[in-house]
């Protein structure tokens, strides 16, 4: 008599075919895909869609005295004056020291600021994020390294060479009055304008002797 033998083998590999094709679509199955299409018919072409995207950042560059484009300096310039008394009534020129003596009628002296041209700094602004406004800050006002006396920042005046690059006015405290650089490219959008500023010192009053300190902060804002 014929023993029949049980399938219990190709059972079991079928199960481990079917196990094996089950992993391997899991597997398949977490892919990412781009967009896809099959010709079916002889002649018709198969299309595949892909989406482009551009970010360009928008930016403000703004330089005052040391500096080149497009590298941040971190130079904090000066500009210094110098006020000269001439005493009046005098034939003579007083000489600077103590203890001399000189010629006066008695009538106050007059001061010259010196440099009589003023400070020439460079100026540049370069942004392609629409238009761009300057303006200054004064936190405190130009004080004596030797008494309490000041001098408002707003006696420092700014005058610029070009009117596509104007100088904000100097205030006395806080923030001034904005004013607004003239874009170069597609409208509004992209600016490129150089100038130089000139700083001078008003000395509309005489006050005591010292040295008086201050800063002003120029910003350049853009939408």
């Amino acid at each position: 008599m014929r023993r029949v033998r049980p399938r219990r083998r190709a059972v079991r590999w079928t199960a481990a075919l079917a196990a094996a094709g089950l992993a391997g679509l899991a597997c398949f199955s977490n892919r990412a895909w781009a967009d896809q299409s099959t010709g079916l018919t002889l002649g018709v072409p198969a299309n595949a869609n892909l989406k482009f995207t551009v970010n360009i950042d928008k930016f403000v560059f703004f330089r005052l005295g040391t500096g080149v484009f497009p590298v941040q300096s971190g130079t904090i310039d000066s500009a210094a004056f110098t006020l000269t008394p001439t005493i009046p009534g005098g034939p003579t020129t007083p000489v600077v020291a103590n203890n001399t003596a000189a010629n006066w009628n008695g009538a106050a002296p007059t001061f010259t600021v010196s440099p009589a041209a003023g400070v020439k700094l460079a100026v540049e602004v370069r942004s392609n994020a629409g238009q761009v406004s300057l303006y200054a800050t004064a936190s405190t006002p130009l004080t004596s390294t030797t008494s309490a006396s000041t001098i408002p920042m707003s006696e420092i005046t700014v005058a610029s060479d070009s009117p596509a690059l104007p100088a904000p006015a100097i205030p006395n405290a806080g923030a001034g009055a904005s004013v607004t650089v003239t874009p170069t490219a597609f409208g509004t959008l992209v600016t490129q304008q150089a100038a130089n500023w000139t700083f001078s010192y008003a000395n509309l009053t005489n006050r005591p002797a010292g040295v008086y300190n201050g800063q002003v902060t120029f910003t350049a804002s853009s939408p």
